[in-house]
């Protein structure tokens, strides 16, 4: 199954067309360079991907590997795997769920689609472009007749508040609104709803190691 479709957002009052497809091997360098624009120090430079990880996204699982593309680059992308998750476990670490993002771990027959990253170059994050990723994923969880669209999200905001506040209360006020987290806030308005706080997630020193689990659930599936 590929995917493919066109669209505008706007520059202000001017259409800007722009296209979601899936990923393919020449889009490497691409790909890595968004990552560098996307993820800058403190972020751990060996987290953000590398030749042979993106290669193994386009081999054994293509529906997951999406990319945006506009004025003639690459300007964002979401990568995915399939996995068999149980709501009455849910702890676990990045690493583990994703195959250290080389995802050998992919399971055709699981129930949830796992988001393994999500990047938008700077320069084009006010045009909503993430959202229509985001979106562009629910549509595959729904043709792929999966239960969910699962990940963890960051919260690079935590550390400002790590000496006073557990991970779960931080992200308890960001709920109630009253802070604001660029990552969660963000997953918030694209429609994902909390599960459970991930401790030692992800190495990560914005958010202290800590992401929320946050879900989207197939709605033709529910009961």
């Amino acid at each position: 199954m590929s995917y493919n479709k066109s669209f505008y957002v706007f520059q202000e009052t001017t259409p800007l067309p722009v296209t979601i497809r899936n990923y393919r091997v020449s889009d490497i360098p691409e790909m890595i360079d968004i990552q560098r624009e996307c993820f800058p120090p403190p972020f751990p430079s060996e987290l953000l991907w590398n030749e042979e990880q993106l290669q193994s996204h386009i081999e054994r699982f293509p529906e997951g590997a999406l990319c945006a593309e506009a004025d003639g680059r690459l300007i964002g992308s979401m990568t995915g795997l399939i996995t068999q998750f149980d709501p009455d476990h849910p702890q676990h670490r990045w690493e583990d769920v994703t195959d250290h993002g080389y995802i050998r771990n992919h399971q055709p027959d699981g129930n949830s689609l796992y988001v393994v990253d999500i990047s938008v170059r700077p320069d084009y994050r006010k045009y909503g472009i993430g959202k229509w990723l985001m979106q562009s994923m629910y549509e595959t969880v729904v043709q792929l007749r999966l239960e969910r669209l699962l990940g963890g999200g960051r919260m690079p905001g935590y550390h400002r508040f790590a000496d006073r506040m557990t991970p779960e209360a931080y992200a308890d006020a960001v709920m109630k609104g009253e802070l604001r987290d660029p990552v969660i806030t963000f997953l918030l308005r694209c429609g994902r709803t909390p599960v459970v706080v991930a401790r030692d997630y992800l190495e990560d020193e914005e958010s202290c190691n800590h992401a929320l689990l946050m879900e989207w659930k197939n709605p033709f599936l529910s009961t």
